[in-house]
Formats: C-alpha cells, sequence, structure tokens
C-alpha cells in the first residue's frame, strides 16, 4: 500500500509499476460512472434512515477528483467552489506544480481546518468527503457514519480507517463501511491482528446480520399487533395511530416492550438500509416509529432528556409517502384538542371518559395529571408528593389488572378535579403560594390540624414564610452551620406556637424540605 510520500522514492518502483496498472483499471471512466451512481443511491437511501456523514476513500488524487466530478454531474446542487459552502469536497495534500485537474481541489492550511470544522459539525451541510491518505488516521468525527472503500488497504491503516466510522454518536447504532475492492480478507487478517492485541469489542458486523436482527425484531412486533389491522397506514396513518397505540397499552408491559422492539428494529434498519429486503419494511416501521414517539413523548419516569434526546425520541415518520412536517400529538390524533394546563375543564374530561380506544384514555389522564402536579405543585414538597403517589397507585392497580380500565379512567377524572379543589383552598385561605406550601407542610400532621386549627397554622405559616426567605441564601442548603441555624429557628417558632412537641422535629424537617425547595427562586430574586 503506497501511501503519498511514496511517489518519488525509487526504491518503490516495482511497486509503482503495479500501483499504476491497478490505478488505470480502478480510474477507467465506465467504473468512475458506476461507483459515482452507487455511491449517490446508497448515501441517499443511508440519509433516509439515519442522518450523518460519509467518506469515500480513492485509490489516487486523479481517481479522486474524477470521482467528484462524477458525483456532481449526477447531483449538481452538491458541488460550490466556495470552502465554506457546498456538500461535497476532496481533501488531499498538493504543490503549485500539481496538474490543473488537480488544483481546484488544493486548499491551503487553513482552509483545510475550516473544512475540518465544518465537516465535523452534524448541521453543517458538508455531508460527503472524497480522501485518499488524509483524515483516515488521527481524524475524529463521530458524525461520519459511512466509508466507502474504493482502495487498496491492510493491516494497521485499514483497522484506523474503519474506526473513523465507528465513533459513538448520538442513535448511531455502528458505521458502515461500503466495500469496491474486495479488501474482505485484508479484513480478517487485520481484525486477527486486532484480537491478538487484546482489542475489546466487535469492530465489524456484516449487514446481512443486521438484516435478520430487523427481521426477528419485525415479527416481534408483528406478534405485539396481532388482531389490529393497520395495514393502511400509507393512507390513513394518522386515523390508525390511536388504534394501533390503543392495542400497545392494552398488554402487558406493552409500552415499553413494543419501544424496545421499535428501537432495536430502527437500529438495525440503519446498518441494512441500503439492501432491498430491509427497503420492503421501511415505510411500515417508519408508521411504528411514529407510534413509539406518540407514546413516549411523556414518561412517568420523568427523566432530564437533552434536546438530542428528544429529538430522537418524537422522530417523525422517516418515509416521504407518510411523512408529517408536525409534532405527533397524541391528543390530536385521538380527536381531542390538547386542554390549557390548569384548565382541565368538565367538557374535555367527559370527552375521555367517552374515548373509544379505553387504553388510550388511560394514558392521556395520565400525562395530563403528571402535567398538573409538575405546574401546580412543582414548589409544593408534601403535596406533589401525596398526589404524585396517589397517581402511581391507581396506575399500578390498573396495570396489574385489579381494576378495571373504566374504573381508573373514574378515579383519574376524580383526581384532576381534586386538583383544581385544591388550587381554589389556596386562595380560600388567603395565603400566597408560598405560604400555602409551609402550611401544608404543617398540616400534614393531622394531630396538629385538630389541635391548633386552620387560623394558627396559617399564622405559622406567614411567619414561616418571611422568617426563611431572609434568612436564605444561595448555598444555605450544604452549609450545615446555616442549616443547624435554621433548624433551631423553625423549632422555636414551632414551640411558640404550641406545635404538637411529637411531631415537631419531623414537621421541621419537611419545612426545611420545602425552604430547600423555593431556595432557588428566592435567592434569583
Amino acid at each position: 500500500e503506497l501511501t503519498e510520500d511514496e511517489e518519488d522514492d525509487a526504491a518503490k518502483t516495482s511497486k509503482l509499476r503495479r500501483w499504476a496498472a491497478l490505478e488505470k483499471l480502478v480510474g477507467a471512466p465506465p467504473r468512475i460512472q458506476k461507483v459515482a451512481a452507487d455511491i449517490v443511491q446508497h448515501f441517499e437511501n443511508r440519509l433516509s434512515a439515519m442522518d450523518g456523514k460519509a467518506m469515500v476513500v480513492g485509490m489516487s488524487r486523479e481517481v479522486c477528483v474524477h470521482l467528484y466530478d462524477a458525483i456532481v454531474a449526477l447531483r449538481p446542487d452538491w458541488h460550490d467552489p466556495d470552502p465554506e459552502k457546498g456538500a461535497i469536497k476532496i481533501i488531499m495534500t498538493g504543490s503549485a506544480a500539481d496538474k490543473p485537474l488537480l488544483k481546484p481541489h488544493i486548499y491551503s492550511k487553513d482552509v483545510k481546518k475550516r473544512l475540518e470544522r465544518r465537516y465535523k459539525d452534524p448541521a453543517d451541510p458538508f455531508k460527503l468527503v472524497i480522501v485518499r491518505d488524509m483524515w483516515l488516521t488521527g481524524f475524529d468525527a463521530p458524525c461520519l457514519h459511512t466509508m466507502y472503500i474504493d482502495k487498496p488497504m491492510r493491516g494497521h491503516n485499514l483497522m484506523q480507517a474503519i474506526a473513523r466510522v465507528n465513533r459513538v454518536f448520538r442513535d448511531k447504532p455502528g458505521g458502515l463501511v461500503v466495500d469496491y475492492l474486495g479488501i474482505a480478507n485484508e479484513l480478517k487478517a487485520a481484525l486477527k491482528d486486532y484480537t491478538s492485541a487484546h482489542g475489546k469489542g466487535r469492530p465489524t458486523i456484516d449487514s446481512r446480520e443486521a438484516l435478520h436482527v430487523l427481521l426477528e425484531k419485525m415479527d416481534v412486533l408483528h406478534g405485539m399487533l396481532h388482531g389490529c389491522d393497520y395495514m393502511e397506514f400509507r393512507a390513513r396513518a394518522w386515523q390508525l395511530l390511536p388504534k394501533v397505540a390503543n392495542h400497545v397499552l392494552g398488554q402487558d408491559d406493552g409500552k415499553k416492550r413494543f419501544g424496545d422492539a421499535v428501537l432495536a428494529a430502527s437500529k438495525a434498519f440503519a446498518l441494512c438500509c441500503t439492501l432491498d429486503e430491509a427497503l420492503e419494511h421501511r415505510d411500515e416501521l417508519a408508521f411504528l416509529q411514529a407510534v413509539k414517539a406518540a407514546l413516549t413523548k411523556h414518561t412517568t419516569q420523568d427523566k432530564k432528556l437533552t434536546d438530542e434526546q428528544k429529538e430522537h425520541a418524537l422522530r417523525q415518520i422517516l418515509s416521504k409517502a407518510v411523512v408529517s412536517a408536525e409534532v405527533i400529538d397524541i391528543f390530536q390524533a385521538a380527536g381531542l384538542n390538547r386542554p390549557d394546563i390548569g384548565i382541565l375543564s368538565e367538557q374535555f374530561l367527559e370527552d375521555v371518559r367517552h374515548l373509544k380506544e379505553r387504553n388510550l384514555a388511560v394514558e392521556l389522564l395520565e400525562r395530563l395529571l403528571n402535567d398538573e402536579i409538575k405546574t401546580r405543585f412543582k414548589t409544593n414538597v408534601v403535596k406533589a408528593a401525596k398526589y404524585s403517589e396517589l397517581l402511581q397507585e391507581s396506575l399500578k392497580r390498573y396495570r396489574n389488572r385489579a381494576i378495571e380500565t373504566a374504573q381508573v379512567i373514574e378515579e383519574l377524572i376524580a383526581m384532576a378535579k381534586r386538583f383544581h379543589e385544591e388550587a381554589m383552598r389556596g386562595a380560600e385561605l388567603g395565603l400566597s403560594p408560598e405560604e400555602r406550601a409551609f402550611y401544608d407542610a404543617l398540616a400534614a400532621n393531622e394531630s396538629a390540624v385538630r389541635e391548633l386549627g386552620d387560623e394558627t397554622l396559617k399564622k405559622i405559616a406567614v411567619e414561616l414564610t418571611l422568617k426563611l426567605r431572609s434568612s436564605v441564601t444561595v448555598d444555605w442548603s450544604v452549609r450545615e452551620s446555616v442549616r443547624a441555624s435554621m433548624r433551631v429557628m423553625v423549632k422555636t417558632l414551632l414551640r411558640r406556637y404550641k406545635y404538637p412537641p411529637d411531631k415537631q422535629e419531623e414537621a421541621t424537617d419537611t419545612v426545611l424540605k420545602q425552604a430547600e425547595m423555593l431556595s432557588a427562586e428566592w435567592s434569583s430574586c
């Protein structure tokens, strides 16, 4: 295998002759046209399954340029002479003595650095780079997911090239290497060296293996959806989505099992999406991804997701035959206008009560109530914990089949109404949201309510709010001395108002937890 700095080495004359003969065959115009057409079609199919970038490894600088010309002849809009624009570029060494054919693709060191930054940026339209030797070692672009090899390679250099395409990135299941020169034996030898050197993991996987996984997972999905006819999804995707979601939710742990199977199928599809057998499942998998996106838009786990994870979780239908430009909203799909948080009207709850898709009605109510808890009680430790526990208890009994769907729907609707009544009670007490939060912390003890009554608890809550707010500093919760003094202050206040002594310690802990939740808001004022 030759590198560019070996081209003028007289000791390599014999190898150069053999290389030149092979280069002439590889660079023959009819072959270049075929390889270019295959790369364009393959890469566009690849992008339809997973966004990312590709690298083409050419045998010589001249072959790289001819391949570039053939590709832009097929896709003229990919070309732009400005280094800051365009979807395709060649990165190679060069000098002032180079042929006119090569000169448009010879860049200065600074321009190459800018092109490198562009290529590493997942959002930049620079998608396809053609190289001979540059960027094959010591270059990291995690968004690179496909490599087209049209050059003899072996050993360490081959493994280094494969490593370029296998960097972990977002939801990329693995890199894909497309071989145009039959390097399978060299790859086996390189892998043998890799494993004998104690390399870990499995650096390569045949696309046929990925296809086998795809077909297996599609069988799992078909089994889960047995009895639910959705075969008109190409024409009626939006109308069928609630029906399929309802069917999934009606099974034991259905949402998780369905989501896991769709995710596994999607990863496998991304690795074999250019095979005809895989393309047969593209549209159906796209529809099932839309169902998964609708079901996983919110979860009861309340995990904090990054923007990239949210984007992946809500990815829309891939196929242009079914694609929707809008984020899938399961409320709209079910024929409901999503209500404003905090305004769960009687009419909306009545509409949910009469939804034909009963399992879906439970899912919608669960989401709404979780949103209600986060919005109404986000700074109220006692109420947030109480209502989260009540909600999960009802859902647990429903999922364990201890109560029927109709019963859990009625329980959740009653809970939604209770949330509204709780909000009204705060206004009736004449307390601010912060004062109400401390009132609830004190009133969690039933004996305190009986012995002291509302009026005394209200006075304590108001005084607590004033004292704690004036005492809170940004880092008070991690400074033991400050926490200790605040604890003494709370206990003194409770004793003065004759708060039941057997519950004072518990009340003090709850009050301090409440103060900690409010402290960030207070310290920023």
